[in-house]
Protein backbone atom coordinates (compact mmCIF):
# COMPACT_ATOMS: atom_id res chain seq x y z
CA UNK A 1 0.00 0.00 0.00
CA UNK A 2 0.93 3.23 -1.06
CA UNK A 3 0.72 6.17 1.52
CA UNK A 4 1.52 9.86 0.21
CA UNK A 5 1.07 13.48 1.24
CA UNK A 6 0.90 16.14 -0.90
CA UNK A 7 1.54 19.61 0.47
CA UNK A 8 0.42 22.79 -1.57
CA UNK A 9 1.68 25.65 -0.39
CA UNK A 10 0.25 29.51 -1.47
CA UNK A 11 0.50 32.79 0.15
CA UNK A 12 -1.24 32.20 3.15
CA UNK A 13 -2.55 28.79 2.76
CA UNK A 14 -1.43 25.35 3.24
CA UNK A 15 -3.24 22.68 1.64
CA UNK A 16 -2.56 18.85 3.16
CA UNK A 17 -3.80 15.80 1.16
CA UNK A 18 -3.31 12.27 2.04
CA UNK A 19 -3.68 10.06 -0.90
CA UNK A 20 -4.19 6.04 -0.24
CA UNK A 21 -2.81 4.28 -3.52
CA UNK A 22 -3.27 7.54 -5.36
CA UNK A 23 -6.93 7.71 -3.99
CA UNK A 24 -7.84 11.24 -2.02
CA UNK A 25 -8.15 10.02 1.51
CA UNK A 26 -8.10 13.62 3.22
CA UNK A 27 -7.74 17.00 2.78
CA UNK A 28 -6.99 19.72 5.07
CA UNK A 29 -6.58 23.90 4.71
CA UNK A 30 -4.21 25.47 6.97
CA UNK A 31 -4.54 29.51 6.88
CA UNK A 32 -1.80 31.95 8.90
CA UNK A 33 -5.25 33.77 9.59
CA UNK A 34 -6.36 30.96 11.81
CA UNK A 35 -6.51 33.17 15.03
CA UNK A 36 -8.41 30.37 16.99
CA UNK A 37 -7.31 26.71 16.56
CA UNK A 38 -7.69 23.42 18.48
CA UNK A 39 -5.15 23.24 20.99
CA UNK A 40 -4.29 26.82 21.37
CA UNK A 41 -4.26 28.49 25.06
CA UNK A 42 -5.37 31.83 25.75
CA UNK A 43 -4.81 33.88 28.84
CA UNK A 44 -8.56 35.03 28.79
CA UNK A 45 -11.15 36.95 31.33
CA UNK A 46 -14.22 35.72 32.56
CA UNK A 47 -17.56 37.78 30.82
CA UNK A 48 -21.05 36.33 32.21
CA UNK A 49 -21.42 33.36 34.22
CA UNK A 50 -24.85 31.55 33.20
CA UNK A 51 -26.18 29.33 35.96
CA UNK A 52 -28.70 28.22 34.07
CA UNK A 53 -26.40 26.86 31.51
CA UNK A 54 -23.81 26.04 34.32
CA UNK A 55 -21.65 27.72 32.14
CA UNK A 56 -19.44 30.92 31.43
CA UNK A 57 -18.77 33.39 28.63
CA UNK A 58 -15.13 34.09 28.18
CA UNK A 59 -13.40 36.74 26.55
CA UNK A 60 -10.41 35.15 24.38
CA UNK A 61 -10.31 38.22 21.44
CA UNK A 62 -12.78 36.51 19.18
CA UNK A 63 -15.55 38.45 18.04
CA UNK A 64 -17.87 36.23 20.35
CA UNK A 65 -17.30 34.92 23.51
CA UNK A 66 -15.95 31.42 23.94
CA UNK A 67 -18.01 29.09 26.06
CA UNK A 68 -16.74 27.61 28.96
CA UNK A 69 -19.17 24.57 30.60
CA UNK A 70 -18.66 23.45 34.20
CA UNK A 71 -17.92 20.41 33.24
CA UNK A 72 -14.57 21.85 31.12
CA UNK A 73 -13.04 23.08 34.21
CA UNK A 74 -11.46 19.96 35.12
CA UNK A 75 -11.42 19.02 38.24
CA UNK A 76 -8.13 20.82 39.58
CA UNK A 77 -9.64 24.25 38.35
CA UNK A 78 -8.18 26.06 42.20
CA UNK A 79 -5.39 24.76 41.42
CA UNK A 80 -4.34 26.70 38.19
CA UNK A 81 -6.54 29.41 39.14
CA UNK A 82 -3.71 29.78 42.24
CA UNK A 83 -0.71 29.02 39.48
CA UNK A 84 -1.95 31.64 37.19
CA UNK A 85 -2.11 33.85 40.54
CA UNK A 86 1.21 33.22 41.63
CA UNK A 87 2.91 33.44 38.07
CA UNK A 88 1.37 36.71 37.57
CA UNK A 89 2.86 38.38 40.66
CA UNK A 90 6.33 36.83 40.63
CA UNK A 91 5.80 34.22 43.63
CA UNK A 92 5.52 31.36 41.36
CA UNK A 93 9.09 30.97 39.78
CA UNK A 94 9.24 27.45 39.26
CA UNK A 95 6.78 26.15 36.93
CA UNK A 96 7.69 22.22 36.64
CA UNK A 97 5.30 22.30 39.68
CA UNK A 98 7.42 20.16 41.82
CA UNK A 99 6.85 22.13 45.02
CA UNK A 100 3.42 23.40 44.41
CA UNK A 101 0.94 22.86 46.50
CA UNK A 102 -2.36 21.89 45.26
CA UNK A 103 -5.75 22.81 46.25
CA UNK A 104 -8.42 20.31 47.04
CA UNK A 105 -10.51 19.30 43.69
CA UNK A 106 -13.98 21.18 43.09
CA UNK A 107 -16.93 19.19 43.40
CA UNK A 108 -18.39 17.39 40.47
CA UNK A 109 -22.24 18.65 40.76
CA UNK A 110 -21.26 22.39 41.11
CA UNK A 111 -22.43 25.60 40.17
CA UNK A 112 -20.38 27.88 38.13
CA UNK A 113 -20.38 30.85 39.89
CA UNK A 114 -19.04 28.99 42.89
CA UNK A 115 -16.08 28.63 40.87
CA UNK A 116 -15.67 31.64 38.41
CA UNK A 117 -16.31 35.29 38.74
CA UNK A 118 -16.68 38.34 36.35
CA UNK A 119 -13.44 39.75 35.12
CA UNK A 120 -11.68 36.61 36.79
CA UNK A 121 -8.35 35.72 34.76
CA UNK A 122 -8.25 31.90 33.19
CA UNK A 123 -5.84 30.18 31.10
CA UNK A 124 -8.21 28.13 28.98
CA UNK A 125 -7.90 26.02 25.61
CA UNK A 126 -9.77 25.82 22.73
CA UNK A 127 -11.27 22.64 22.24
CA UNK A 128 -13.80 23.82 19.18
CA UNK A 129 -12.96 26.40 16.87
CA UNK A 130 -15.58 28.82 15.60
CA UNK A 131 -18.40 27.62 13.99
CA UNK A 132 -20.85 29.25 12.22
CA UNK A 133 -22.19 32.24 14.63
CA UNK A 134 -20.81 30.39 17.64
CA UNK A 135 -17.58 31.58 19.43
CA UNK A 136 -15.10 28.94 19.96
CA UNK A 137 -16.06 25.78 22.65
CA UNK A 138 -13.30 26.04 25.43
CA UNK A 139 -11.61 23.86 28.50
CA UNK A 140 -9.33 25.40 31.23
CA UNK A 141 -8.28 21.33 31.58
CA UNK A 142 -4.88 21.98 29.79
CA UNK A 143 -3.56 19.32 27.59
CA UNK A 144 -0.20 19.90 25.42
CA UNK A 145 -0.11 17.09 22.77
CA UNK A 146 3.05 15.55 21.99
CA UNK A 147 4.43 12.81 18.97
CA UNK A 148 3.40 9.65 21.95
CA UNK A 149 2.42 11.72 24.78
CA UNK A 150 -0.01 14.22 26.15
CA UNK A 151 0.91 15.87 28.97
CA UNK A 152 -1.78 17.16 31.60
CA UNK A 153 -0.56 19.63 34.66
CA UNK A 154 -2.45 19.15 37.90
CA UNK A 155 -3.10 15.88 37.34
CA UNK A 156 -1.49 12.71 38.17
CA UNK A 157 -3.49 10.13 36.20
CA UNK A 158 -1.60 7.69 33.71
CA UNK A 159 -3.97 6.44 31.02
CA UNK A 160 -3.54 4.58 27.73
CA UNK A 161 -4.98 5.08 24.31
CA UNK A 162 -7.89 2.49 24.37
CA UNK A 163 -7.03 1.42 20.21
CA UNK A 164 -3.82 -0.56 22.01
CA UNK A 165 -5.40 -3.68 21.41
CA UNK A 166 -2.66 -5.74 23.79
CA UNK A 167 -2.88 -5.55 27.41
CA UNK A 168 0.34 -6.62 27.93
CA UNK A 169 1.68 -3.37 25.85
CA UNK A 170 -0.41 -1.28 27.78
CA UNK A 171 0.78 -2.32 31.38
CA UNK A 172 4.16 -2.15 29.78
CA UNK A 173 3.83 1.27 28.76
CA UNK A 174 1.58 2.98 31.66
CA UNK A 175 5.12 1.12 34.08
CA UNK A 176 7.45 3.25 31.36
CA UNK A 177 5.19 6.39 31.60
CA UNK A 178 5.00 6.40 35.74
CA UNK A 179 8.41 6.10 35.46
CA UNK A 180 9.36 9.06 33.72
CA UNK A 181 6.54 11.40 34.23
CA UNK A 182 7.31 14.59 36.50
CA UNK A 183 5.37 15.24 39.77
CA UNK A 184 2.38 16.94 39.30
CA UNK A 185 1.60 15.85 35.51
CA UNK A 186 -0.66 13.80 34.41
CA UNK A 187 0.03 12.15 31.14
CA UNK A 188 -2.25 10.02 28.09
CA UNK A 189 -0.18 7.55 26.38
CA UNK A 190 -0.96 7.93 22.57
CA UNK A 191 -1.82 4.96 19.86
CA UNK A 192 1.75 5.81 18.20
CA UNK A 193 3.46 5.11 21.43
CA UNK A 194 3.27 1.41 21.16
CA UNK A 195 6.36 -0.46 21.01
CA UNK A 196 8.48 2.44 21.39
CA UNK A 197 10.91 2.36 23.96
CA UNK A 198 11.56 4.76 26.99
CA UNK A 199 14.50 6.91 25.51
CA UNK A 200 11.63 8.03 22.74
CA UNK A 201 8.63 8.45 25.61
CA UNK A 202 11.23 10.54 27.62
CA UNK A 203 12.10 12.48 24.52
CA UNK A 204 8.89 13.39 23.57
CA UNK A 205 7.89 14.26 27.14
CA UNK A 206 10.75 16.83 28.04
CA UNK A 207 9.71 18.60 24.81
CA UNK A 208 6.35 18.95 25.66
CA UNK A 209 7.34 20.31 29.04
CA UNK A 210 9.62 22.59 28.17
CA UNK A 211 6.52 24.16 26.22
CA UNK A 212 4.54 24.28 29.19
CA UNK A 213 7.68 26.10 30.76
CA UNK A 214 7.89 28.36 27.89
CA UNK A 215 4.41 29.14 28.46
CA UNK A 216 4.14 29.79 31.82
CA UNK A 217 7.18 32.42 31.42
CA UNK A 218 4.82 34.15 28.99
CA UNK A 219 1.71 34.23 31.18
CA UNK A 220 3.64 36.91 33.43
CA UNK A 221 3.44 39.41 30.86
CA UNK A 222 0.80 38.91 29.48
CA UNK A 223 -2.54 40.73 28.97
CA UNK A 224 -5.81 39.29 28.49
CA UNK A 225 -7.18 37.76 26.35
CA UNK A 226 -3.68 36.99 24.59
CA UNK A 227 -2.82 33.81 23.05
CA UNK A 228 0.05 31.91 25.26
CA UNK A 229 0.36 28.75 23.66
CA UNK A 230 -0.31 28.42 19.60
CA UNK A 231 -0.61 24.07 18.32
CA UNK A 232 2.34 23.47 16.87
CA UNK A 233 2.16 24.56 13.07
CA UNK A 234 -0.38 22.57 10.88
CA UNK A 235 2.48 20.67 9.00
CA UNK A 236 3.80 19.86 11.81
CA UNK A 237 0.94 18.51 13.44
CA UNK A 238 -0.94 16.63 10.93
CA UNK A 239 2.46 14.58 10.48
CA UNK A 240 2.68 14.55 14.55
CA UNK A 241 -0.68 13.04 14.16
CA UNK A 242 -0.90 10.80 10.95
CA UNK A 243 2.77 9.95 10.13
CA UNK A 244 3.68 6.47 11.00
CA UNK A 245 5.98 3.60 9.32
CA UNK A 246 3.07 3.28 6.46
CA UNK A 247 4.09 6.32 4.47
CA UNK A 248 6.29 6.32 1.81
CA UNK A 249 6.41 9.82 0.64
CA UNK A 250 5.56 13.46 1.58
CA UNK A 251 5.53 16.07 -1.39
CA UNK A 252 5.44 19.60 -0.85
CA UNK A 253 6.05 22.82 -3.79
CA UNK A 254 7.65 24.69 -1.24
CA UNK A 255 11.62 24.21 -0.35
CA UNK A 256 11.40 26.17 2.96
CA UNK A 257 8.64 24.10 4.18
CA UNK A 258 10.26 21.06 2.90
CA UNK A 259 13.33 21.92 5.07
CA UNK A 260 11.19 22.31 8.06
CA UNK A 261 9.47 19.35 7.57
CA UNK A 262 12.75 17.52 7.31
CA UNK A 263 14.42 18.80 10.64
CA UNK A 264 10.88 17.91 12.45
CA UNK A 265 11.61 14.47 11.10
CA UNK A 266 14.58 14.01 12.03
CA UNK A 267 13.06 15.50 15.49
CA UNK A 268 10.21 12.18 16.00
CA UNK A 269 11.13 9.52 13.23
CA UNK A 270 14.88 9.98 12.58
CA UNK A 271 15.84 7.96 9.64
CA UNK A 272 12.92 8.77 7.76
CA UNK A 273 13.63 12.21 6.58
CA UNK A 274 14.27 10.90 3.34
CA UNK A 275 10.78 10.25 2.13
CA UNK A 276 10.14 14.44 2.23
CA UNK A 277 10.73 15.44 -1.64
CA UNK A 278 10.65 18.86 -2.59
CA UNK A 279 8.65 19.62 -6.35
CA UNK A 280 9.36 21.51 -8.75
CA UNK A 281 7.44 20.62 -11.59
CA UNK A 282 5.89 22.94 -14.62
CA UNK A 283 2.36 21.44 -13.26
CA UNK A 284 0.73 22.80 -10.20
CA UNK A 285 1.76 19.84 -7.35
CA UNK A 286 -2.32 19.04 -6.82
CA UNK A 287 -2.82 18.69 -10.58
CA UNK A 288 0.48 16.31 -11.12
CA UNK A 289 -0.83 14.11 -8.58
CA UNK A 290 -4.31 14.15 -9.85
CA UNK A 291 -5.78 15.35 -6.53
CA UNK A 292 -7.64 18.87 -8.44
CA UNK A 293 -9.90 15.96 -10.24
CA UNK A 294 -10.70 14.16 -7.27
CA UNK A 295 -11.50 17.34 -5.38
CA UNK A 296 -14.32 18.35 -8.05
CA UNK A 297 -15.66 14.55 -8.04
CA UNK A 298 -15.52 14.58 -4.49
CA UNK A 299 -17.02 17.54 -3.00
CA UNK A 300 -20.15 17.79 -4.76
CA UNK A 301 -24.02 17.18 -3.87
CA UNK A 302 -24.05 13.98 -5.79
CA UNK A 303 -20.77 11.99 -5.28
CA UNK A 304 -20.24 8.78 -8.12
CA UNK A 305 -18.63 5.55 -6.76
CA UNK A 306 -17.86 2.16 -9.04
CA UNK A 307 -20.49 -0.10 -10.70
CA UNK A 308 -22.72 3.14 -11.36
CA UNK A 309 -23.93 3.66 -7.50
CA UNK A 310 -23.58 6.88 -6.36
CA UNK A 311 -23.93 9.28 -3.27
CA UNK A 312 -26.36 12.29 -2.33
CA UNK A 313 -25.26 14.39 0.73
CA UNK A 314 -27.23 17.43 1.60
CA UNK A 315 -26.65 19.71 5.22
CA UNK A 316 -29.61 20.51 7.62
CA UNK A 317 -29.37 22.60 10.14
CA UNK A 318 -29.64 19.88 12.33
CA UNK A 319 -27.44 16.97 11.02
CA UNK A 320 -26.12 15.46 7.45
CA UNK A 321 -27.89 12.93 5.25
CA UNK A 322 -26.52 10.48 2.63
CA UNK A 323 -28.60 8.91 0.46
CA UNK A 324 -27.17 5.72 -0.91
CA UNK A 325 -28.39 5.42 -4.73
CA UNK A 326 -27.49 2.00 -6.93
CA UNK A 327 -28.39 4.16 -9.82
CA UNK A 328 -27.50 1.74 -13.54
CA UNK A 329 -26.53 -0.83 -11.43
CA UNK A 330 -27.79 -4.23 -12.57
CA UNK A 331 -26.77 -7.58 -12.44
CA UNK A 332 -28.92 -10.15 -13.71
CA UNK A 333 -27.01 -13.33 -12.60
CA UNK A 334 -27.66 -11.64 -9.16
CA UNK A 335 -31.01 -11.42 -6.78
CA UNK A 336 -32.05 -8.10 -5.22
CA UNK A 337 -30.82 -8.64 -2.34
CA UNK A 338 -27.13 -9.71 -3.34
CA UNK A 339 -27.14 -6.48 -5.17
CA UNK A 340 -28.50 -3.83 -2.21
CA UNK A 341 -25.42 -6.04 -0.27
CA UNK A 342 -23.20 -5.32 -2.69
CA UNK A 343 -23.75 -1.19 -2.92
CA UNK A 344 -24.11 -1.11 0.20
CA UNK A 345 -20.95 -2.09 0.97
CA UNK A 346 -19.23 0.07 -1.39
CA UNK A 347 -21.29 2.65 -0.33
CA UNK A 348 -20.28 2.33 3.50
CA UNK A 349 -16.21 2.49 2.22
CA UNK A 350 -17.05 6.03 0.21
CA UNK A 351 -18.98 7.16 3.50
CA UNK A 352 -16.27 6.55 5.55
CA UNK A 353 -14.06 8.55 3.08
CA UNK A 354 -16.54 11.51 2.49
CA UNK A 355 -16.47 11.49 6.43
CA UNK A 356 -12.62 12.19 6.66
CA UNK A 357 -11.94 14.10 3.86
CA UNK A 358 -15.00 16.63 4.13
CA UNK A 359 -14.39 16.74 8.22
CA UNK A 360 -18.20 16.25 8.88
CA UNK A 361 -19.08 16.22 12.19
CA UNK A 362 -22.55 16.16 14.17
CA UNK A 363 -25.09 13.68 13.35
CA UNK A 364 -24.94 11.72 10.57
CA UNK A 365 -27.73 9.73 8.89
CA UNK A 366 -27.04 7.13 5.73
CA UNK A 367 -30.24 5.92 3.80
CA UNK A 368 -28.83 2.08 3.11
CA UNK A 369 -30.74 0.14 0.20
CA UNK A 370 -32.95 -1.75 2.14
CA UNK A 371 -31.63 -4.91 3.03
CA UNK A 372 -34.01 -7.60 4.68
CA UNK A 373 -31.66 -9.92 5.88
CA UNK A 374 -30.35 -9.57 9.47
CA UNK A 375 -27.24 -11.00 8.63
CA UNK A 376 -26.24 -8.77 5.51
CA UNK A 377 -27.29 -5.64 7.91
CA UNK A 378 -24.72 -7.42 10.40
CA UNK A 379 -21.99 -7.33 7.37
CA UNK A 380 -22.73 -3.79 6.48
CA UNK A 381 -22.44 -2.88 9.86
CA UNK A 382 -18.97 -5.13 10.58
CA UNK A 383 -17.84 -3.21 6.89
CA UNK A 384 -18.62 0.66 8.50
CA UNK A 385 -17.19 0.42 11.61
CA UNK A 386 -13.81 -1.31 9.62
CA UNK A 387 -13.26 1.43 7.46
CA UNK A 388 -14.12 3.97 10.06
CA UNK A 389 -11.86 2.50 12.28
CA UNK A 390 -9.06 5.04 10.15
CA UNK A 391 -10.85 7.73 11.01
CA UNK A 392 -8.93 9.47 14.18
CA UNK A 393 -11.96 11.82 15.05
CA UNK A 394 -14.32 10.26 18.42
CA UNK A 395 -17.17 8.86 16.51
CA UNK A 396 -19.59 6.32 17.49
CA UNK A 397 -22.11 4.24 14.90
CA UNK A 398 -25.74 2.39 15.64
CA UNK A 399 -26.41 -0.63 13.58
CA UNK A 400 -28.38 -0.13 10.43
CA UNK A 401 -32.57 -0.02 11.58
CA UNK A 402 -35.34 -1.97 10.03
CA UNK A 403 -35.13 0.87 7.64
CA UNK A 404 -31.43 0.65 6.28
CA UNK A 405 -31.04 4.16 8.12
CA UNK A 406 -27.37 4.35 9.52
CA UNK A 407 -26.79 6.60 12.46
CA UNK A 408 -23.13 7.90 13.23
CA UNK A 409 -22.01 10.66 15.35
CA UNK A 410 -18.62 12.35 15.09
CA UNK A 411 -17.39 14.91 17.03
CA UNK A 412 -16.79 18.42 15.23
CA UNK A 413 -14.20 20.33 16.26
CA UNK A 414 -13.76 22.92 13.28
CA UNK A 415 -16.10 23.77 10.52
CA UNK A 416 -16.86 21.52 7.91
CA UNK A 417 -14.69 21.54 4.46
CA UNK A 418 -16.75 22.94 2.04
CA UNK A 419 -15.43 23.46 -1.66
CA UNK A 420 -17.04 24.63 -4.51
CA UNK A 421 -18.09 22.60 -7.35
CA UNK A 422 -20.29 23.94 -9.27
CA UNK A 423 -19.03 26.89 -12.03
CA UNK A 424 -21.02 29.36 -14.39
CA UNK A 425 -23.25 27.94 -17.13
CA UNK A 426 -21.95 29.62 -20.26
CA UNK A 427 -25.80 29.40 -21.56
CA UNK A 428 -27.54 31.12 -18.67
CA UNK A 429 -26.82 33.16 -15.55
CA UNK A 430 -27.14 29.96 -13.28
CA UNK A 431 -24.40 27.21 -12.48
CA UNK A 432 -23.75 23.63 -13.59
CA UNK A 433 -21.50 20.82 -12.39
CA UNK A 434 -17.93 21.09 -13.24
CA UNK A 435 -17.12 20.12 -16.60
CA UNK A 436 -14.76 17.11 -14.82
CA UNK A 437 -17.91 16.33 -12.82
CA UNK A 438 -19.56 15.13 -16.18
CA UNK A 439 -17.01 13.13 -17.52
CA UNK A 440 -16.57 11.39 -14.44
CA UNK A 441 -20.50 10.29 -14.40
CA UNK A 442 -19.45 9.51 -18.75
CA UNK A 443 -17.38 7.23 -17.65
CA UNK A 444 -18.79 5.18 -14.83
CA UNK A 445 -21.63 4.77 -17.96
CA UNK A 446 -18.70 4.47 -20.40
CA UNK A 447 -17.01 1.32 -18.71
CA UNK A 448 -20.43 -0.25 -18.60
CA UNK A 449 -21.03 0.23 -21.99
CA UNK A 450 -17.88 -1.39 -23.53
CA UNK A 451 -18.64 -4.51 -22.07
CA UNK A 452 -20.55 -5.43 -24.26
CA UNK A 453 -18.05 -4.84 -27.35
CA UNK A 454 -20.51 -2.79 -29.43
CA UNK A 455 -20.25 0.30 -31.59
CA UNK A 456 -21.44 3.35 -30.20
CA UNK A 457 -20.51 6.78 -30.34
CA UNK A 458 -20.77 9.78 -27.88
CA UNK A 459 -23.39 12.61 -28.07
CA UNK A 460 -22.69 16.02 -25.93
CA UNK A 461 -22.93 19.48 -25.52
CA UNK A 462 -20.15 20.91 -27.76
CA UNK A 463 -18.45 22.70 -24.96
CA UNK A 464 -18.14 19.29 -23.45
CA UNK A 465 -17.00 18.11 -26.96
CA UNK A 466 -14.18 20.24 -26.60
CA UNK A 467 -13.33 19.27 -23.69
CA UNK A 468 -12.77 15.79 -24.12
CA UNK A 469 -10.76 16.66 -26.65
CA UNK A 470 -8.29 19.21 -26.01
CA UNK A 471 -4.85 18.65 -25.15
CA UNK A 472 -2.00 15.61 -25.14
CA UNK A 473 -2.97 13.11 -24.59
CA UNK A 474 -6.80 14.67 -24.55
CA UNK A 475 -9.41 12.96 -22.47
CA UNK A 476 -10.58 11.13 -25.77
CA UNK A 477 -6.91 9.96 -26.40
CA UNK A 478 -6.96 8.25 -22.92
CA UNK A 479 -9.46 6.51 -23.70
CA UNK A 480 -8.34 4.88 -26.43
CA UNK A 481 -4.74 3.65 -24.12
CA UNK A 482 -6.88 2.75 -21.47
CA UNK A 483 -10.12 0.88 -23.44
CA UNK A 484 -8.43 -0.17 -26.40
CA UNK A 485 -11.32 1.19 -28.30
CA UNK A 486 -11.71 4.58 -30.01
CA UNK A 487 -14.83 6.63 -28.75
CA UNK A 488 -16.13 8.72 -31.55
CA UNK A 489 -17.59 12.27 -30.08
CA UNK A 490 -20.17 14.37 -31.45
CA UNK A 491 -20.53 17.64 -30.85
CA UNK A 492 -24.41 18.48 -30.42
CA UNK A 493 -25.92 21.97 -30.58
CA UNK A 494 -29.39 21.23 -29.10
CA UNK A 495 -27.83 19.46 -25.87
CA UNK A 496 -28.08 20.93 -22.89
CA UNK A 497 -24.92 21.56 -20.73
CA UNK A 498 -25.19 18.25 -18.39
CA UNK A 499 -26.77 15.75 -21.47
CA UNK A 500 -25.10 12.84 -22.64
CA UNK A 501 -26.06 10.37 -24.90
CA UNK A 502 -24.34 7.10 -26.11
CA UNK A 503 -25.42 5.72 -29.70
CA UNK A 504 -25.19 2.84 -31.35
CA UNK A 505 -24.78 2.11 -35.41
CA UNK A 506 -28.23 1.80 -36.12
CA UNK A 507 -29.07 5.34 -34.40
CA UNK A 508 -30.31 4.53 -31.25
Amino acid sequence: MKREIIIRSENSDVDFALLKDGKLMELYKDSIDNKFAVGDVFLASVGKTLSGLNAAFVNVGYQKDGFLHYHDLGAQIKSLDTFIKRVNTGKQKEFTLKNFRFEKDIDKHGKIEDVLKSKQQLLVQIVKEPISTKGPRLSSEISIAGRYLVLIPFSDKVSVSQKIPDDKEKDRLKRLVRSIKPKGFGVIVRTVAQNKKVAQLDKDLSNSLERWVGMCKRIKNSSTPSKVLSEINRASSILRDVLNDSFTGIVTDDKKLSEEIKSYLMEIAPGRESIVKYYSGKFPIFEKFNIERQIKTAFGKTVSMTKGAYLVIEHTEALHVIDVNSGNRSNKAKSQSETALEVNLIAASEVARQLRLRDMGGIIVVDFIDMHKAEDRQQLFNHLKEEMQFDRTKHKILPPSKFGLVQITRQRVRPELVIKTREDNPNTNNEVEAPIVIIDKIEAVLEKKLQHGKKFSLHVHPFVASFLKQGFPSIQQRWLLNYKKWIKIVPRDAFTYLEFKFVNDRNK
